[in-house]
């Protein structure tokens, strides 16, 4: 087996014959679909079983405890025996000839994993959303994709469905997601791939079309589980703290990042009931005090914008 691709299926009943009406259109003696169902609770186990049948290379692998998609995409790995791996999402869908198109990339370039754009839908607007890295179809370290800090690079494309992956050459330990984190759990998970891994191309490929806004979409809502970009975005610091090279290197960067998430979500905090709006405000406080003071104030600085007095007004307010 060649590819597998990794759906996680969490109450996605309305999506589930779309969805394997699209794979089976991608059906192929080398690809395998994982087709995760995370405890759903409602008729998207039912679904899958009635609709798998017309899917060639499907397997149902039925979760016992919901987990969120991190834990999800994990329970897909373990069960994966293609040598790539590929990710997506229940309503999201893929374009004529994409898979086999990814699957070739990979093999032409010969590297630990590739990285592609892909089309947004919102209703019906396209848009196709490219990875800032502006290096095109050539191989060359993750690490010299992480930089600059002061605008979009490769590590800010935060989309773990944008890409292969050859298990082979990375090892299954390091495409393991985080299992606590509901929200934000590519980012650690990117930020520790492009540490480690040796070699990736990035490359024009747009047949994944990620479906936008969509009711009851976590990003939209006010759940504690959006809170846990706070997690994630620590566990990218401690990620650095074991590499001083990369700590030295890298912590600017990922410093201004969880300034300008933790400002995102303050902004955007009237989405969130009283109580969950004080813990916002708690935690997004502490987690900038925890921020090593030097870099933060060398952040701010070159911040320099309103993201920076809605920080500095928390920190004073709640402290650390």
């Amino acid at each position: 087996m060649k590819l597998s691709v990794i759906v996680p299926f969490y109450r996605a009943e309305p999506f589930v014959s779309l969805a394997i009406e699209n794979l089976s259109r991608h059906a192929d003696r080398d690809v395998e679909f994982v087709l995760v169902e995370d405890c759903s609770g409602d008729r998207t186990l039912d679904a899958l079983r009635q609709h798998s049948v017309r899917l060639p290379g499907a397997r149902i692998i039925e979760r016992q405890n919901n987990g969120g998609l991190a834990a999800a995409r994990n329970t897909g790995l373990a069960a994966a025996t293609g040598r790539y791996v590929t990710f997506l999402d229940a309503d999201d869908w893929y374009g004529p000839r994409y898979l086999g198109q990814l699957l070739a990339s990979i093999e032409h370039f010969g590297c630990d994993f590739v990285r592609v754009d892909h089309v947004q839908v919102h209703g019906r607007r396209r848009t196709i959303a490219r990875s800032p890295e502006g290096r095109r179809d050539e191989v060359f370290s993750p690490r010299d994709s992480i930089l600059p800090s002061e605008r979009s690079s490769g590590i800010d494309y935060p989309y773990a469905w944008a890409g292969i992956f050859d298990i082979e050459r990375l090892g299954a330990d390091l495409l393991r997601f985080d299992d606590g984190l509901h929200t934000c759990e590519d980012r650690p998970w990117l930020w520790r791939l492009y540490l480690t891994a040796d070699s990736h191309a990035v490359t024009g490929l747009n047949g994944l079309f990620y479906r936008r806004n969509v009711a009851g979409s976590l990003t939209d809502i006010g759940d504690r589980r959006q809170l846990h970009f706070i997690d994630a975005f620590d566990q990218i610091i401690a990620e650095l703290a074991k590499d001083p090279d990369a700590e030295q290197r890298y912590l600017h960067k990922a410093v201004r990042s969880y300034c300008a998430i933790t400002a995102h979500h303050l902004r955007a905090e009237g989405r969130f009931p009283p109580e969950l709006r004080d813990e916002l405000r708690r935690n997004s406080s502490k987690a900038m005090h925890r921020l090593p003071a030097a870099c933060l104030h060398e952040v701010f600085a070159a911040m320099a914008d309103r993201r920076v007095s809605i920080l500095q007004r928390l920190m004073r307010r709640y402290g650390p």
